[in-house]
């Protein structure tokens, strides 16, 4: 895990960075700014959801990779199928950040965060 928003996966012996789409989480590691308010709490459920080992499929949209190399992914993990990127919205750790054309899930994911927002869910209550 490098963050809330991007997981380092193994993908047939390689590591890769992979960038969860349609979410943003707030910063927990950028050296270039400071640590955002629920910044520790997001990174810590994404590491609570996938602990090391974690098997996990990647569904991609349009693009593969952003201007870092990151692979792009929707991913949800194998054993219960939990789609992940929701989940956090859902539970209130992310916001909705959509980058077209990379929009497959976008209006789940707005609907999600307005029921946690309106809830005050996580950030929607810490920030």
């Amino acid at each position: 895990m490098v963050d809330g928003d991007t997981v380092v996966v193994d993908l047939g012996g390689n590591d890769e960075h992979v960038r969860l789409l349609g979410i943003d989480t707030p910063e927990s590691v950028d050296p270039r700014s400071p640590v955002e308010c629920f910044g520790k709490e997001a990174a810590a459920r994404t590491t609570a959801l996938l602990p090391p080992g974690t098997e996990v499929r990647l569904v991609r949209d349009v693009e593969a990779r952003d201007r870092y190399s990151r692979l792009l992914a929707y991913l949800y993990r194998v054993d219960d199928g939990t789609f992940v990127n929701l989940e956090l919205v859902s539970e209130g750790y992310a916001a909705v950040l959509t980058y077209p054309p990379n929009v497959a899930h976008a209006d789940e994911l707005a609907a999600a965060a307005a029921r946690a927002r309106s809830e005050g869910r996580g950030l929607w209550s810490a920030c």
